[in-house]
């Protein structure tokens, strides 16, 4: 497991990006609310719902917004998941136009469930902006030849290397030097499982870029709310020189949810970013969601964060509407 070098973190001071007061060009928000919050509904959004989070992403001044996944039809039937588990260019343009306006579209393809050659059409063909895959620290070789793919194909490329917290820190570094030799723009630190401090924020900080900035590269976060952590981490990675970040309207994500989009874009200084749009959207469509949906965060969540795993226990545990809390933290006490 990836963890912090006391030594390195109490005896160097970190360099902070900006001050309160001012604000950075090259940071990006990107919306990952129909994305992230689709694991909870296998990706059966309503047209209208989905119409309304790209509205307020435009009125908000918000620079990406990602629609969904790229999954392989081999692998996901379309009988079981809505239209954004796939994200085929006719559904997306159906649904929102030909997006004549600012906002870029990015979708997620996660690497082995793709089939990105196929499925993936040049960008003269497409609607998308930019591709993000999805990678395991095993996958690499796969998740290398996406970013070729895609980038060869006219897109933008990002690639977020999951469950970080789990990994060996040979493998992550290793991993780090085979992508920073790669044409991917950006680089995502990514706290799968919301187990990540501020501390780890500022190791992984320090690490990734290390690695971005020498190749070209940018830094982006990608945090869970496991332990009511993610807008704090999201800010101390800003703050560190995180140039892209990821939040959801609401926290809407899997499990405990993610970064606050209402947060983050109150903490932004720059003034093309608008808080209202996102308030708006809140007050029109999310109480109706959270008649239908669980997220947010919840003890279970916070007790699987708090031992680094991934949230599926915990997920289960609030579906079947338990509250025995002290036996599920004992199992997790337990397990090998």
């Amino acid at each position: 497991m990836v963890k912090m070098n006391q030594t390195e973190t109490t005896n160097k001071v970190i360099p902070k990006k900006g001050t309160w007061m001012t604000y950075r060009p090259d940071v990006k928000v990107l919306d990952c609310t129909i994305r992230d919050g689709g694991l909870i509904n296998k990706f059966k959004f309503s047209d209208d719902f989905v119409k309304a989070v790209y509205k307020a992403c435009i009125d908000a001044g918000v620079d990406y917004m990602e629609l969904g996944y790229k999954a392989s039809k081999k692998i996901a039937s379309k009988d079981e998941f809505g239209i954004w588990k796939f994200c085929d260019e006719e559904d997306i343009r159906r649904v929102i136009g030909d997006n004549d306006s600012p906002l870029k579209l990015s979708v997620m393809a996660d690497a082995e469930r793709t089939d990105y050659r196929e499925d993936i059409p040049p960008k003269s063909e497409s609607i998308i902006d930019m591709i993000r895959v999805a990678t395991y620290v095993h996958q690499i070789p796969t998740a290398v030849d996406m970013i070729k793919d895609a980038h060869d194909k006219g897109y933008e490329t990002t690639i977020n290397i999951m469950a970080v917290s789990q990994l060996r820190e040979r493998d992550l570094d290793e991993a780090l030097e085979i992508l920073s030799k790669t044409e991917v723009d950006v680089i995502y630190i990514v706290d799968s499982f919301g187990s990540l401090y501020s501390e780890d924020i500022q190791y992984l900080t320090a690490k990734y870029l290390r690695y971005a900035q020498e190749s070209g590269k940018k830094l982006g976060i990608h945090a869970h709310n496991n332990q009511q952590l993610a807008y704090a981490n999201t800010i101390e990675a800003i703050i560190l020189g995180t140039s892209y970040v990821d939040a959801t309207i609401a926290g809407l994500g899997r499990g405990a949810g993610n970064c606050p989009m209402e947060l983050i874009l109150g903490f932004l200084k720059n003034p093309k970013y608008h808080l209202r749009p996102i308030l708006e959207c809140i007050e029109k469509h999310i109480p109706a969601l959270r008649s239908e949906l669980s997220w947010g965060f919840d003890i279970p969540y916070m007790i699987t964060g708090q031992f680094n795993q991934h949230p599926r226990t915990a997920i289960s545990f609030i579906a079947e509407n338990r509250s025995d809390y002290t036996n599920f933290y004992d199992s997790m006490l337990n397990c090998d």
